[in-house]
């Protein structure tokens, strides 16, 4: 059976899909904030902490990892609000799901970043009168964070195409979009060949910007 394509009948509904990306990219940029904030706050923990609490901030790390993402997403979504009693929108619990999943990957990423702060840098710091939590908001953050920016930029790009799944709970992402017109239109071939290098495009753009912010914050190192 012969296949003819026709991207008009899709082209009257590519609304949906510029509307998609754009909350695609909301998502992922919110995500990535909160996943953030968790990582550096965790990470430092993590750096400055006991046995007890690397123990549990290892756990969490643990959980996420091993936990496909689908499942977390089902699990905040409909087993949270089933056992508290209360409910919360598709977008908001997808956003800190991502957040979670985003935040035990950036442990691993900040720890790191912690790690490789020259030790001169921050006896600098306390030769200066520096106290250890000034020392940390002022020195070793701010170096940690240009030389974790690498790392950070490949997780705004995973977590932009993560959202996809944002889909499965009728989040009105990109993809989502993409399978409301693919069924009311029943032209599956030209949605999905359009969406294809939307993420392609898009994603490129993302890690191309973040490119250049890496080379503009880089740390340059003597030799």
């Amino acid at each position: 059976m012969d296949y003819h394509f026709n991207f008009t009948i899709v082209w009257r509904h590519a609304w949906r899909l510029w509307w998609g990306l754009g909350l695609s990219l909301q998502i992922a940029a919110a995500s990535l904030g909160l996943g953030m904030l968790i990582g550096i706050a965790l990470a430092v923990a993590y750096t400055d902490g006991g046995r007890v609490t690397r123990t549990a901030i290892a756990g969490y790390v643990e959980f996420i990892r091993n936990t496909p993402l689908l499942l977390l997403i089902y699990l905040v979504f409909y087993g949270i609000p089933s056992i508290g009693g209360f409910a919360y929108d598709a977008t908001t619990s997808f956003i800190f799901t991502l957040a979670f999943y985003a935040g035990a990957q950036l442990v691993e990423v900040f720890r790191a970043g912690l790690d490789a702060v020259p030790p001169g840098v921050v006896d600098a710091g306390r030769a200066i009168g520096l106290t250890p939590y000034r020392n940390l908001i002022y020195v070793r953050l701010p170096t940690a964070f240009r030389i974790s920016l690498p790392a950070l930029s490949n997780a705004y790009v995973s977590l932009f195409k993560d959202t996809a799944l944002g889909s499965v709970i009728a989040v009105p992402e990109l993809t989502h979009g993409a399978q409301w017109i693919n069924f009311n239109t029943f032209r599956i071939l030209e949605v999905y060949a359009l969406l294809t290098p939307i993420y392609l495009l898009t994603g490129w753009i993302i890690l191309a910007a973040l490119r250049l912010l890496e080379r503009r914050y880089a740390i340059v190192r003597a030799m």
